[in-house]
């Protein structure tokens, strides 16, 4: 039986990737929104990607989106991701940005 549920998912990312939705085979996800806060006090760049089946492949959705010291940027496009599909985000340096992800998880 299919469900759906409205989920959120948070993580402070930096540098490194930083897997924001980990995709499950047999689920579809569509991203609502993503809110992302600059917390560190410094400005800051960050980039938000789609890995292709969780592998090597990046699809990128931003490209060192600009965060001011203490700002929050907030994409509100809809997409959709599927089945190991993973929604990943890194910044330009090792500054914390604080992501929350709300989004729809649906089960086939």
């Amino acid at each position: 039986m299919a469900s759906e549920l409205l989920k959120v998912a948070h993580q402070v990312v930096t540098d490194s990737e930083m897997v924001l939705i980990n995709g499950a085979s047999g689920h579809t996800y569509t991203i609502l929104s993503i809110s992302m806060c600059e917390t560190a006090g410094a400005a800051e760049t960050i980039d938000l990607f789609i890995q292709d089946d969780g592998g090597e492949t990046d699809y990128e959705i931003l490209s060192d989106q600009a965060l001011g010291a203490n700002e929050t940027f907030v994409y509100n496009d809809k997409f959709v991701i599927e089945a190991t599909d993973h929604l990943t985000a890194k910044t330009a340096s090792s500054a914390a940005v604080h992501v929350v992800v709300s989004y729809l998880d649906q089960t086939l």
